[in-house]
């Protein structure tokens, strides 16, 4: 007896319901994900082919911008250094300081201190949102009997005793020599000889030997 021919059918698949899932899940990453903000302090760093990443955990952070203006800032995750931090200038300046004022330096996670002790108090009673775009003169570095930043140092080295601090300084491409000479001679005051400078990661020189090692390895050049 022959058989019966079943007449074949093309698939067809409703891809209705997928497609609305797909745009629900879309419109849900969208909406909870934290894209990264714009730095409070822009500066542009001199390149470097240097395959070492700068630590982004209990850092303590020296930045000069092309003006020459010096500026201190602490990693937002050492709060309790911060704290340690403030108090610690507030007793050695005598500055007044009230717990409000600290802890707006503790809790400002775009803390950039770049003003000398007599307008630090002035600096900490704005609100957090008045700290953007304000201009202020830095940090005195560039006088050795007026480096304040000197104490901002020493003050974190003991916040951090106990911790390794990581001690990166940030300078702009076009920052001035006076900046750069009192910034160091401020660590070498606190004894801090080592420290990581920040640089924008370039790719190596093709045909030399970092290339041939990322070659080799897979690796990269990022930011030091």
């Amino acid at each position: 007896m022959p058989r019966a021919k079943i007449p074949r059918k093309s698939t067809n698949i409703d891809m209705t319901a997928m497609c609305d899932v797909a745009f629900l899940l879309l419109s849900f990453f969208i909406l909870v994900a934290k894209f990264k903000p714009s730095e409070a302090l822009a500066v542009v760093t001199p390149n470097s082919v240097s395959s070492k990443i700068a630590p982004d955990k209990d850092v303590v952070l020296v930045t000069m911008d092309k003006e020459g203006k010096v500026y201190f800032s602490v990693s937002d995750n050492n709060k309790d250094e911060k704290q340690g931090i403030i108090d610690g200038v507030n007793s050695l300046k005598n500055l007044g300081l009230t717990d409000a004022e600290k802890k707006a330096f503790v809790n400002n996670p775009t803390a950039y201190i770049g003003v000398p002790f007599s307008q630090l108090k002035g600096l900490l009673d704005l609100p957090a949102d008045g700290w953007k775009g304000i201009k202020m003169p830095g940090i005195p570095v560039t006088d050795s009997t007026n480096n304040e930043l000197r104490d901002w140092v020493a003050a974190s080295v003991t916040a951090f005793q106990g911790t390794k601090m990581n001690l990166l300084v940030k300078g702009d491409d076009a920052a001035k020599y006076p900046a750069f000479q009192g910034v160091i001679w401020a660590f070498k005051k606190n004894d801090q000889l080592k420290f990581q400078l920040v640089t924008n990661p370039v790719g190596a020189p093709v045909g030399s030997e970092l290339d041939k090692l990322q070659q080799k390895t897979g690796s990269k050049s990022s930011e030091q």
